[in-house]
């Protein structure tokens, strides 16, 4: 096919490009930088530099291409530090989630695009009541936590948009295997504890596993969601010393959550104390995926051993 990947240069897109070459894929990859062209082209896309927020840009471009099917992995969330409101460290990105599916999905529509899959996101979605580990038929959370609920919007709407457009929602797990790992510099200088109980479950997922899912996904029709995860959704408080570990770090504080939520922000305890994870059953079952990686227990001393003998 020829498939059109929106953020072909971010951590996921780098990684998914390659695998669409090898399975004989012509790919045409976006960017909005100029210095990541030269990137996506040794990776073997035609790159195309374009904001997603520019409507008729995207337009162009997306006729331009004449793709069988668009991929839609446009974040901004390079470098990102995250504070006390969800929503203002997701801002831009929340935009692309809304005005940029949009673009993408009017020009698809245009073009004759049959194919579409879209990044949405597993970890704290799901409604924190019932069972610890949720399907994909379990409802997501209505009642979001304060200063999260346009990103929580957001994500809903590019889900229902991508669904009613006959395409495919992949629900990832939390990125990790890149040496720029949000992650990494907090969890060094101890500045992530654990929260309260650190009871809330999050649901991992390697790069490299979450391209791989993204090439079968494409091999499908929807209208569908999957939740691409690793087998090993698991508390806070189990993840996150491993993750410390891997990197060679000292083991995380723990706060009390009275005082976590007076310095960290209530969003921030009670997703730490009770958010749910996702079981990836059918994805493995629809798409024939199976993780590389089946538990972050294996995959973090796997992605962050190189960065712990420097560290």
């Amino acid at each position: 096919m020829r498939i059109l990947v929106a953020g072909a240069s971010g951590a996921l897109g780098r990684r998914l490009v390659p695998l669409l070459i090898q399975a004989g894929h012509e790919v045409t990859g976006t960017c909005n930088s100029p210095g990541r062209t030269q990137l996506l082209r040794e990776l073997g896309a035609s790159p195309v530099r374009l904001d997603l927020l520019d409507a008729g840009a995207v337009r162009a471009a997306v006729l331009d291409a004449k793709p069988d099917a668009i991929v839609h992995q446009a974040t901004a969330l390079a470098d990102v530090k995250f504070g006390r409101s969800l929503d203002e460290t997701f801002a831009i990105t929340n935009r692309l989630r809304t005005e940029g599916t949009d673009a993408l999905l009017n020009a698809a529509r245009e073009a004759g695009v049959r194919r579409f899959v879209a990044q949405s996101f597993a970890p704290y979605l799901y409604a924190r009541q019932g069972g610890p580990v949720k399907t994909e038929a379990d409802p997501v959370d209505e009642t979001p936590p304060p200063n999260t609920s346009r990103t929580y919007a957001a994500i809903t709407y590019l889900e229902r948009s991508t669904i009613a457009f006959g395409g495919i929602a992949l629900r990832y797990g939390g990125f990790y295997g890149a040496t720029s790992d949000a992650l990494i510099g907090p969890v060094r200088k101890r500045l992530l504890p654990i929260l309260g109980d650190g009871g809330g479950i999050f649901p991992w997922l390697h790069l490299d596993d979450g391209a791989a899912a993204t090439v079968l996904a494409l091999e499908h029709l929807g209208p569908a969601i999957y939740n691409v995860v690793d087998d090993d959704p698991a508390p806070v408080r189990d993840w996150l010393p491993v993750l410390a570990s891997a990197l060679g770090a000292k083991p995380p504080r723990h706060a009390p959550a009275w005082l976590a939520r007076l310095v960290a922000g209530p969003a921030a305890v009670e997703l730490g104390t009770h958010a749910r994870g996702a079981s990836n059953a059918k994805a493995k079952r629809e798409l024939g995926w199976a993780p590389r990686y089946p538990s972050w227990r294996l995959g973090f001393p796997a992605a962050y051993s190189a960065l712990a003998q420097v560290g």
